[in-house]
């Protein structure tokens, strides 16, 4: 299902009303959550870019950094080979 912005798809999902009682949070603040935690999963495994993953979360890249942090995930995602040749490369 579309939503009004020609560029943006809207998924739904179906849970019991009993999950946003128990998280303490409303449908809305529900939906923002997990956008952003998909977003940092997706950035974590490395298939999205970083401006990327901030773009789904809705977030600036900077609170998208803060976000990593907060999660305890790597803002830099390159891996140690790619470290290695770089420095290599000078």
């Amino acid at each position: 299902m579309s939503s009004g912005d020609p560029h943006e798809t809207t998924v739904t999902i179906a849970l019991p009303s009993s999950v946003f009682a128990a998280l303490r949070q409303s449908p809305e603040e529900f939906a923002g959550e997990i956008r952003t935690a998909a977003a940092v999963q997706w950035y974590a495994e490395g298939r999205i870019s970083q401006g990327k993953a901030a773009e789904i979360a809705g977030l600036s890249r900077s609170r998208f950094i803060d976000e990593l942090e907060r999660r305890k995930v790597s803002a830099n995602q390159e891996s140690l080979n790619d470290l290695r040749r770089a420095v290599e490369r000078g």
